[in-house]
C-alpha cells in the first residue's frame, strides 16, 4: 500500500512497480473511468515503456481502448484531454513518470474527466489492487497518437509575437523529458537559446532533474553568467520550472506576482508556503488572492472550483487557467515569462520594488508516517494556550497544518503527504525575528513529540 500517495502512485520499478501490481492498477483503475478511451505516456526512465505495456495489458482487460503517446512530458499528456484525436476525446489520462525521483522510482500521474484523481480514490484504488486476482488478459488495444506534434504547434502558433526576440535564453533540461519540446518550440520560433542536458536520460547522469534544489542549477547559472540574459530549468517531466536572472532565483510564488501583472484582477491562488508578500502585494493590485493546500492536485481542484486565473506553488509548480487548461506546465510558463520580458517587463526591477522579507527555504523534521498528522494536531492544541515566551499570535491558518501569522511575520509547520516529515517554513521582515518565530515553533513541535 506505500505505494499509493496523495496525489500519485509511485514506487520503485520491479519491486513495488512490476507486471502484477501494474496490471491490476490498470484493470482496477479502468472500472473508474466512465468513456471508452485512456490516454497514456510516459516519461524518460528505462522501464517506462515496461510498465506502459503493463498498464495496457490492466486497462484493455478492464474495457478500455488506449490512446499511446509515447515519450512525451506530463503537460502534454494533461494536454491531451483537451483535445480530440480522430474523433474520439479521451475520458482520462495516466502519464507514467517518477518525476524529479530518483532513476529507480516510477509512477502513474491520472486525470479522469479533466480533474485529478488523488487522495481517498488512490488510496480506495490501492485497496482494491491488493484484494483482486490477476484479470484475464485481451487482445492488445493500443492507437498511436501524436500528441507532441500536436502540442507543440498549439505552442508555437500561441506565442508567435515572441518570434525572433533578442533575449538570449539558456536552459537546463536535467536529461529529463522537457528536451523533447523544447528544442522543436524555441527553433520555430528563432529563439537565441542554449540547451544543456536535452537528450532524455532516465538514469539522468548529470545531476538530479529537481530545479527547487539550488545544487541542481550550478550548471546553468554558470551558462547564464556568460551566455544568457535569463534562465530556465526543468523537473524530470516538465511540470515544475525554475527561472533565473543574473540577480534572482525566481520562486514560484514570485513568478507568480509577475505573471498577474498582465491579467486583469485576476484570482490568484497560493499554496501556505507562498510568501505573505505575494498575497498582499495581489490584493493590494486588486487582485482575489486565495490561500490553499500544498499539491498540484489540491490547487488544481481548487481553481476549478473559483475559476480562477492562476495558481502557484513555491516549488515551481505554476498553473495557468488564464489562455490556457488550467494545470501545471513548465514550457507553457516558460514562454509566458518570456512575453513578460518581450512586453518590457524588468523582472529584477519589478522584484526590487517589493518589501524586503527574510524567508528560510522550506526546513524538513523527520518523523514518522504514523505520526507525522498526530503532531500537527497537538501542535494546534499547544497552540491554543501557549507558552508565555511565545511570540504574540496575530491569527492563525489552518488550511494545511498549521500558518501562524505574527506581527512581523510568520511561521508554518505542516506535514508532508509524500514522505515521513514534517515541513516548516518562516518569513519576517526582520532577519532576527525569523530566527525567533523557527525557533518558538520548533520548540512547539519537540513538545508535541513528547506526549505521544
Amino acid at each position: 500500500m506505500s505505494i499509493y500517495r496523495e496525489y500519485d502512485i509511485r514506487g520503485i520499478y520491479e519491486k513495488e512497480l512490476n507486471e502484477a501490481s501494474v496490471v491490476r492498477i490498470g484493470y482496477a483503475l479502468a472500472s473508474k473511468i466512465n468513456g471508452e478511451y485512456v490516454a497514456v505516456g510516459y516519461d524518460a526512465r528505462s522501464h517506462s515503456p515496461i510498465l506502459f505495456e503493463y498498464l495496457v495489458r490492466g486497462l484493455n482487460a478492464g474495457g478500455k481502448k488506449v490512446l499511446g503517446m509515447g515519450l512525451v512530458p506530463t503537460p502534454v499528456n494533461y494536454f491531451t484531454n483537451y483535445n480530440e484525436w480522430d474523433g474520439v476525446t479521451p475520458s482520462a489520462s495516466v502519464m507514467i513518470t517518477g518525476s524529479h525521483n530518483p532513476s529507480e522510482y516510477n509512477g502513474f500521474k491520472i486525470t479522469i474527466d479533466k480533474t485529478p484523481f488523488f487522495g481517498e480514490d488512490i488510496y480506495a484504488l490501492g485497496r482494491e489492487c491488493e484484494a483482486m486476482e490477476m484479470p484475464t488478459e485481451v487482445a492488445r488495444d493500443v492507437t498511436e497518437i501524436d500528441a507532441l506534434k500536436r502540442y507543440v504547434d498549439f505552442l508555437v502558433g500561441e506565442f508567435q509575437h515572441l518570434k525572433g526576440m533578442d533575449t538570449k535564453i539558456v536552459y537546463d533540461c536535467g536529461n529529463g523529458v522537457a528536451g523533447v519540446v523544447t528544442e522543436d518550440i524555441f527553433s520555430r520560433l528563432e529563439l537565441k537559446t542554449k540547451g544543456l542536458y536535452v537528450n532524455p536520460d532516465g538514469t539522468f547522469p548529470n545531476h538530479h532533474p529537481d530545479p527547487s534544489d539550488e545544487h541542481n542549477l550550478e550548471d546553468v547559472k554558470k551558462l547564464l553568467q556568460t551566455d544568457g540574459d535569463i534562465a530556465f530549468a526543468y523537473d524530470g517531466d516538465a511540470d515544475r520550472i525554475a527561472v533565473l536572472t543574473h540577480k534572482n532565483n525566481i520562486k514560484g510564488d514570485m513568478m507568480a506576482l509577475l505573471y498577474a501583472m498582465k491579467m486583469e484582477k485576476p484570482t490568484v491562488i497560493g499554496e501556505v508556503k507562498c510568501s505573505q508578500v505575494m498575497y498582499d502585494e495581489l490584493t493590494r493590485r486588486g487582485a482575489n488572492a486565495i490561500m490553499y493546500k500544498t499539491g498540484h492536485s489540491n490547487l488544481k481542484v481548487k481553481m476549478k472550483e473559483t475559476n480562477a486565473d492562476l495558481a502557484c506553488e513555491v516549488s515551481g509548480h505554476v498553473f495557468f487557467k488564464n489562455r490556457y487548461f488550467g494545470y501545471d506546465d513548465a514550457i507553457y510558463a516558460t514562454l509566458r515569462m518570456l512575453e513578460l520580458i518581450h512586453d518590457g517587463i524588468d523582472l529584477d526591477a519589478e522584484l526590487a520594488k517589493l518589501p524586503q522579507v527574510f524567508s528560510t527555504e522550506e526546513i524538513k523534521v523527520e518523523t514518522t508516517e504514523s505520526q507525522k498528522f498526530k503532531i500537527i494536531e497537538k501542535v494546534k492544541e499547544l497552540l491554543q494556550n501557549p507558552p508565555a515566551s511565545f511570540p504574540k499570535i496575530k491569527d492563525i491558518i489552518d488550511v494545511d497544518g498549521v500558518r501562524i501569522n505574527f506581527e512581523k511575520g510568520w511561521g508554518l509547520v505542516r506535514a508532508s503527504n509524500t514522505t515521513p516529515v514534517l515541513v516548516t517554513r518562516f518569513e519576517s521582515t526582520d532577519a532576527a525575528e525569523a530566527k525567533v518565530y523557527e525557533k518558538a515553533i520548533n520548540d512547539l513541535i519537540s513538545e508535541a513529540k513528547k506526549t505521544l
